[in-house]
């Protein structure tokens, strides 16, 4: 039966194609405009570590004085002192931790044809690869000895990997980072969270490839390299010894296993802010500790004007289905003596209901293709914007189905009223018109 419904939709499409051509356009406009705008948004909305995510938690303190301070308003700092996160990573308090801050490396090339150039990396310690589930192709992570004695390895990433030494396992090679020879230990598999949650409050680069390489934090220090970002609280002269100076540098994750364990860290973290407030180093008592998505919420990573671009475009779409809707009416009312024919000869509301609904998601999923084009069209153009993300505007499998399905629920939405009315047609006044 289904067939011969799908038989008659064609049929009746063929017969009114400019109509037809005017409610696929109508459509595929509204989907291209929607599943451009879903794409982008679901880029910078999505979970960068969904395996994980619910585990990470990002502790805050707020070592700053009093001045501009509002008790249960003031949100405390994103980054931390030196001094606050040794104290936390030596106490140990969650199943794993690691603080780090993101540095810049001129990396010279063994080759003699080939000149230095800067790459991005993180400057961190031993439970970083661990935590944050950071694949290896070859080798493996520094360990917690290694940050202790500042060894002069280093951890590279897969592309850094394939440039120097053309993707062959280089663990064990020596590289030359600012002059300085250090051992490669580790080579990561390809990995890039987007966006690049640990670097948000770090002044790093919120999308894109990742890092090109991982030194232990205390090797980097030794080496007077700085972090990207320092934020003092008090008047200082000497930004060279920072892990004495008043400023913060420095972003701690935690992983907690528990609700259980999630208390009992946030407990630690006040029991610790009231120590230093009545040693006089603290004078603001509040603490926070965010989850994975909840510390990037509270960061805003996603730009408000993504989601307002969203809003828009599915309006847009809803004005389309509007448009289609009273395309498929006017047709349906053209077609009241074929209808009353149909209902003469025993078809029920039923079936006419069903007809001009297979109509409908013939003409949906029509769109969709349409729409489909046009939202790569879309994307296109988003990857020609000066934004960290554009590159990575892409549609998967996923929001490939999701345009299909979106096309169709909006087509089937279209086509209620529509078939309603032909379904409610009385046949006898139309034969006797004809």
């Amino acid at each position: 039966m289904f067939g011969y419904y799908l038989d008659l939709a064609v049929r009746s499409l063929k017969r009114n194609k400019m109509l037809t051509a005017l409610m696929i356009v109508t459509l595929a406009l509204g989907i291209g405009a929607s599943i451009t705008t879903l794409a982008v948004l679901r880029l910078l909305s999505g979970d960068p570590l969904p395996q994980k995510s619910s585990r990470l938690f990002y502790p805050q303190l707020d070592p700053r004085p009093l001045d501009g301070y509002m008790a249960g308003q003031t949100k405390p700092d994103p980054m931390m002192t030196y001094q606050d996160a040794m104290y936390l990573l030596h106490a140990r308090r969650a199943t794993r931790q690691a603080a780090m801050a993101v540095l810049q490396s001129k990396i010279i090339p063994s080759q003699p044809n080939e000149h230095p150039y800067f790459a991005d990396g993180m400057m961190t310690t031993a439970d970083f690869f661990a935590m944050f589930d950071a694949p290896f192709q070859y080798g493996s992570g520094w360990s917690a000895d290694d940050d202790d004695s500042r060894s002069a390895v280093v951890v590279i990433s897969d592309f850094l990997n394939d440039k120097l030494f053309g993707g062959s396992n280089s663990v064990g090679k020596m590289l030359n980072i600012d002059d300085r020879q250090f051992r490669i230990i580790g080579v990561l598999k390809h990995w890039a969270p987007q966006p690049r949650f640990y670097a948000v409050a770090l002044r790093g680069h919120d999308y894109g490839d990742g890092e090109a390489l991982f030194m232990p934090l205390q090797t980097a220090r030794s080496l007077d390299k700085g972090p990207g970002d320092v934020e003092c609280f008090q008047d200082v002269t000497d930004l060279i010894h920072l892990e004495t100076a008043p400023c913060e540098w420095l972003s701690v994750w935690v992983e907690l296993n528990d609700s259980a364990a999630v208390t009992s860290y946030k407990s630690f973290l006040d029991g610790y802010v009231k120590e230093q407030i009545s040693l006089g180093r603290f004078h603001r008592p509040e603490t926070s500790l965010l989850n994975l998505m909840g510390w990037l919420s509270d960061q805003e990573v996603v730009p408000s004007d993504a989601q307002l671009q969203t809003y828009l475009a599915f309006g847009f779409l809803l004005i389309c289905i509007v448009n289609t809707v009273a395309l498929l009416l006017a047709k349906c009312l053209r077609r009241g003596r074929e209808i009353g024919v149909r209902r003469a000869l025993g078809a029920t509301r039923g079936a006419i209901f069903t007809q001009f609904m297979v109509e409908a998601g013939i003409v949906g999923l029509t769109g969709g293709v349409l729409g489909l084009a046009l939202a790569e069209l879309g994307l296109m153009g988003v990857r020609h914007q000066p934004a960290e993300y554009a590159s990575l505007a892409r549609l998967d499998l996923q929001m490939f189905l999701v345009t299909f399905a979106v096309a169709l629920v909006a087509s089937l939405i279209a086509g209620l009223l529509p078939a309603w009315r032909a379904c409610v047609i009385a046949p006898a006044p139309q034969l006797k018109a004809a």
